[in-house]
């Protein structure tokens, strides 16, 4: 007994850069806003049924926070880079020349760069001439101790074909981190320090089969 199969598989290889906005969740608060960085990677995606497909990517990633002092004359901000490795569930749609996607999955890191710039003393605020008042201050000079991460991304994006197996692809990708940056017993200052950035990347694909 044979079958017919309705479909062919594809797998298409690629590159990718944008820019990532990110901030840390941390619990209790801290006065921030959003640290502008760079990510960039290669991709491999492979569908196999109309509409369905697998994507794992290898990125190098910029995250962290900028602290908010509001009218304060003082700016920190602590720039961390990773390695992220996402395997996402790829939904498609459209045309032939031009698709719609939907990308979701978990996504893993390791903490390759750690990166503080400063106006200030910030390993001794206590010292700093009027430094705000009951204001954390830990999340400063606290060490990474977890370079280890792992979170959910989700991403909408367009994909255009030039050609038969040329395509530009432009996303929008959430990421949730799931795993502190600092120790969270409760005996440690933060019960959590999770990472969280949104992505915009454009890419190029070329499908090999």
């Amino acid at each position: 007994i044979s079958a017919q199969r309705y479909y062919t598989p594809k797998i298409s290889v690629g590159g990718k850069a944008g820019a990532t906005l990110s901030q840390m969740s941390f619990s209790p608060d801290v006065k921030q806003s959003m640290l502008m960085g760079y990510m960039a990677g290669v991709s491999i995606k492979y569908t196999e049924e109309n509409y369905f497909g697998l994507i794992a990517e290898f990125n190098i990633e910029q995250r962290g926070w900028q602290e908010d002092f509001e009218d304060h004359p003082f700016s920190y901000e602590r720039q961390l880079t990773y390695v992220q490795i996402p395997l996402l569930t790829h939904i498609y749609f459209g045309s032939e020349k031009v698709k719609g996607f939907v990308n979701l999955g978990p996504e893993i890191g390791f903490l390759i760069g750690d990166k503080v710039s400063a106006n200030f003393d910030y390993k001794n605020p206590a010292s700093v001439p009027n430094f705000p008042a009951n204001r954390m201050t830990e999340q400063l000079y606290t060490d990474v101790k977890n370079k280890f991460d792992y979170g959910i991304s989700g991403g909408l994006g367009i994909e255009y074909i030039i050609k038969k197996r040329h395509s530009i692809i432009l996303e929008g990708r959430y990421y949730f981190g799931l795993g502190s940056i600092y120790p969270d017993k409760k005996k440690d200052t933060f019960s959590a320090s999770r990472g969280t950035s949104i992505l915009i990347s454009l890419g190029y694909m070329y499908r090999f089969k």
